[in-house]
């Protein structure tokens, strides 16, 4: 009973976001329980105590781009379209056009950029989302780096991540800058 719920709501989420949850649905067929063990995961998604959507969404896009070449880099975004992010903050953070990001935004993606490169200011970018949303802010934008580039890492474990594609942003083609030049 639980696998025919399951099974519906990856329906749901593929036809909402034009997502392909085909990786998933083999989780759930090969391995329930690991499946259902995985579910729970979904909700420290949504984690955000202290941080601003803007923050938030761009650590977890950070994520999402360190981990993918498209369809969840495009989940993502459209996840923070929906949550309230800017657009021209979203193509911001594709593009890695600090300058253009407003504060919150540049702090959540500096942070998320300087973790997953193991840059040698990532303490500095830690006490600078410290000295601006306390501890909380730190675990949260922990939370949503690690938790963007959890699904991508999977969906690639998994062999499902064949598909490359260009993300577009409210209907616009962004182009991705993987790395900082």
């Amino acid at each position: 009973m639980r696998s025919f719920f399951a099974r519906r709501a990856l329906r749901a989420i593929s036809k909402r976001y034009g997502y392909d949850t085909s990786y998933l649905e083999y989780m759930l067929k090969q391995s329930p329980a690991a499946f259902f063990d995985f579910v729970p995961l979904t909700k420290a998604m949504a984690h955000r105590e202290v941080v601003p959507v803007d923050a938030s969404f761009a650590a977890k896009i950070a994520g999402a781009m360190t981990e993918d070449c498209g369809p969840c880099v495009q989940l993502t975004i459209d996840m923070a379209l929906e949550a309230g992010m800017p657009k021209d903050q979203i193509e911001a953070v594709l593009r890695r056009d600090t300058g253009a990001m407003n504060a919150d935004t540049a702090l959540g993606f500096a942070f998320a950029a300087a973790v997953v490169s193991r840059a040698a200011r990532t303490d500095q970018h830690r006490e600078a989302v410290r000295g601006r949303w306390g501890e909380k802010g730190v675990i949260d934008l922990a939370m949503a780096l690690q938790m963007g580039r959890l699904f991508p890492m999977l969906e690639g474990a998994l062999g499902y991540a064949k598909e490359c594609r260009r993300v577009t942003v409210d209907g616009q083609q962004v182009d991705v800058v993987k790395r900082a030049a």
